[in-house]
């Protein structure tokens, strides 16, 4: 096993553990009466990310790619960074983060940790990362091709987040 390979593996391990949390938080989220928005676009997302994993591992097999240190390792860097500010958003949100747009109406926006310098950091590192980690064993068609298959959905996402928590926010 390569350690490009053991990464991505690790990084699909993570996803796993996103996805536990992420159906805790739900549960509890259910039981303060949210409400889920966006249930279309979900495995849509499910699928891109996965095919990103995947992508990773069969252009660096299939196009026989070789590791360039000098892209690969600041790659990494970024791509633990994104890592690094997708966990700090999991723990600035608590029990209110999830991988699917769940909102209790009447909350209030989280507004610490990495909230206080951007509305939706957790994006910036999905972003980060779809570019990052391919390109750490030079993965440069994968990188692409998740960047450009994620714009579109990244609006949709936004659009309706930005929606969601607008409708459930507090009345002034």
């Amino acid at each position: 096993m390569t350690p490009y390979t053991l990464l991505i593996l690790l990084v699909a391990a993570e996803r796993l553990a996103e996805l536990c949390v992420a159906r805790r938080n739900a549960a509890w989220s259910r039981r303060l009466g949210a409400v889920e928005h966006g249930r279309g676009h979900y495995p849509v997302m499910v699928a891109l990310h996965t095919g990103l994993l995947a992508g990773c591992l069969a252009e660096v097999a299939v196009a026989d790619r070789s590791v360039a240190p000098a892209l690969g390792w600041p790659m990494l860097a970024l791509a633990l960074a994104a890592q690094t500010l997708r966990w700090w958003c999991i723990t600035a949100l608590g029990p209110r983060w999830n991988t699917r747009v769940i909102v209790i109406p009447g909350r209030p926006l989280v507004t610490g940790g990495p909230y206080r310098l951007m509305r939706h950091p957790n994006y910036l590192a999905v972003v980060v990362e779809g570019a990052a980690l391919p390109l750490v064993h030079g993965a440069w068609l994968t990188a692409a091709c998740f960047t450009l298959a994620n714009l579109p959905l990244l609006a949709v996402r936004l659009r309706c987040e930005n929606a969601a928590l607008a409708a459930a926010a507090p009345a002034s």
